[in-house]
């Protein structure tokens, strides 16, 4: 009786040893903007047996705040979206652990701006002056180089901007001008462009579509947007187009170069498949996938960018960088200060 009871209990440990392991399923916490084909996500599944819920939180900002006030019970395994001007407040809360993905090899060093490699940079875009070939042609007026030529006269009235306050684009424009122009410089030139007619919007499609002559029937030929919204421009067109309608200002330090980076949040159970995430979000797979989803340039320099990408978009030479402890340390004060000088 014995030996039966324990071949009995030998066969039922044995099935329990072959039982298939449950599923791995990870959260991916992002901001609105993103964006990744069901293509790419369902080869990294078909690949790892990982599964991934994309879950949107809101712009950079609130994506940040929640990650924070969660930390000690993490909304989800993997956060990706904070960037360059958030940074410092991420990593001096705590809340991703290290990972040194192999994968940063075929990343420049100039994106890798943590160390200890909490935050991985993922792709890296450049907020830019846009401005509209076609209004400028028309009237036989040179396009805008620099930031100094929207203070002069002829440009009176052709520029619309995004409150930095509540705009992401319209942030990194001021940090443009902060880094261009120094703490001793950078409020004149905001009085000197509020004298020559700026126009302030709440937000990027505000302006954008709302202002901008090239894609609305608005006044303003000049408008904060991105070195890649010329490529959008032609991708999207409803008719083809052999160039892009619109260009950027590429002028030294007239842009400011935003990096976006990934990073696994402490706390999660499934450390090991979210390290697998993060090699897969830095791969060629997904990077090639980065510039017609989020219209912003891949981190892997092993990427290959799509044709229409590369012919109609620009990577300006001599962006404007601030140190992310710098903006950290700041950020609230230089909001404060264009607040003061714009809107009062």
């Amino acid at each position: 009786m014995k030996n039966i009871l324990l071949t009995l209990v030998l066969f039922l440990l044995a099935g329990c040893g072959a039982a298939e392991p449950q599923a791995v399923r990870l959260r991916l916490m992002t901001h609105d903007s993103f964006s990744v084909s069901e293509a790419v996500l369902a080869q990294f599944t078909a690949e790892t047996g990982i599964q991934v819920e994309v879950f949107p939180a809101g712009d950079g900002g609130a994506v940040l705040n929640q990650a924070i006030l969660a930390k000690n019970d993490p909304l989800a395994d993997v956060l990706f979206g904070v960037d360059n001007t958030f940074l410092s407040r991420a990593l001096e809360n705590d809340i991703f652990l290290p990972y040194e993905s192999p994968l940063l090899a075929q990343i420049p060093d100039a994106l890798q701006l943590d160390p200890q490699h909490r935050a991985l940079p993922v792709d890296y875009g450049d907020v830019c002056l846009n401005y509209d070939k076609t209004w400028f042609a028309a009237r036989g007026l040179q396009p805008p180089q620099t930031l100094d030529d929207l203070l002069k006269p002829a440009y009176k009235g052709l520029t619309a901007v995004q409150n930095p306050a509540t705009s992401t684009p319209g942030l990194a424009f001021l940090l443009a001008t902060v880094a261009t122009y120094g703490e001793d410089g950078y409020e004149a030139f905001w009085r000197d462009l509020r004298a020559n007619d700026v126009l302030i919007t709440s937000g990027w499609e505000e302006a954008y579509y709302g202002h901008f002559t090239a894609a609305s029937d608005g006044d303003r030929p000049i408008v904060v947007s991105y070195a890649s919204s010329p490529a959008a421009e032609v991708i999207f067109a409803a008719e083809p187009l052999s160039e892009a309608p619109t260009a950027s200002v590429l002028g030294d330090g007239a842009c400011f170069r935003q990096i976006e980076f990934v990073g696994i949040l402490r706390g999660t159970k499934h450390e090991a498949a979210a390290q697998q995430l993060v090699d897969f979000m830095l791969s060629k797979p997904f990077q090639e996938d980065i510039p017609l989803q989020m219209f912003v340039f891949p981190a892997n320099e092993t990427a290959v960018l799509p044709p229409a990408f590369v012919q109609h978009s620009a990577i300006p030479a001599n962006p404007a960088t601030l140190d992310p402890a710098l903006i950290a340390a700041n950020r609230e004060r230089w909001i404060a200060a264009w607040t003061a000088v714009m809107l009062r």
